[in-house]
């Protein structure tokens, strides 16, 4: 078979794959993941539920695939997003506004037994992982250059980003995810010297001292 030919077919076949996935999230999201029938999906996509089924067995195994494909593409963005800037503080500012992003724009697809489902999912963890490792390795390059803090662990302050940022995924616009990125990054920052300065500052007193009080 000429390899044009094979490379036509392949191309169609991935084609209705990526449809068949698209299609059935949107349904999925739309009516519920327990409403949604591989009649539908088939008649949605335009192809035979025979065809269908040489594609996947089932409804569930069809949103695992889409799952699968969105981690996929989102640990990539991210990665692009990382080596387009210099400096590990900028690296990971980009990393974190792009993250916030992402899970604000993943809620369409949040319903309760959606959700359920793919949190089942054995990839979510291993994304959850590679995420986590990227922000500690960041943390901790940025600590070494002394631009963000090294007095906690860059393990417990990547684990720290990923929770305060999953709050992104309830806020209304991107504008409200950038500001939620800057109250996180502003506990990351390298504080020391502020601390420094604070302690020698003229009139600071210490826990004993009280205005218009002399001490003994």
């Amino acid at each position: 078979m000429p390899k044009l030919w094979n490379e036509t077919i392949d191309a169609h076949r991935r084609a209705v794959h990526d449809a068949i996935l698209d299609t059935t999230a949107d349904l999925a999201a739309e009516r519920g993941v327990r409403s949604v029938t591989m009649s539908q999906i088939a008649e949605q996509v335009g192809i035979g539920r025979a065809t269908l089924y040489k594609y996947f067995p089932d409804v569930e195994a069809i949103l695992l695939a889409w799952h699968d494909r969105q981690v996929t593409e989102h640990l990539e963005q991210l990665a692009e997003v990382r080596d387009q800037v210099d400096g590990a503080a900028s690296k990971l500012e980009a990393v974190l506004r792009a993250f916030a992003r992402i899970s604000r724009h993943s809620r369409g697809h949040s319903a309760t037994d959606l959700s359920a489902l793919l949190h089942r999912d054995e990839r979510v963890v291993e994304a959850q992982q590679q995420l986590h490792h990227m922000l500690r390795d960041l943390l901790a390059e940025g600590a070494r250059a002394g631009e963000l803090r090294g007095d906690v662990p860059p393990d417990e302050l990547a684990t720290y980003c990923l929770h305060a940022l999953t709050a992104a995924a309830e806020l209304p616009s991107d504008a409200a995810a950038d500001r939620l990125v800057t109250v996180t990054l502003s506990g990351l920052r390298d504080l020391r010297g502020a601390s420094g300065n604070r302690s020698s500052t003229p009139g600071h007193r210490g826990h004993g001292d009280h205005p218009g009080r002399s001490t003994h």
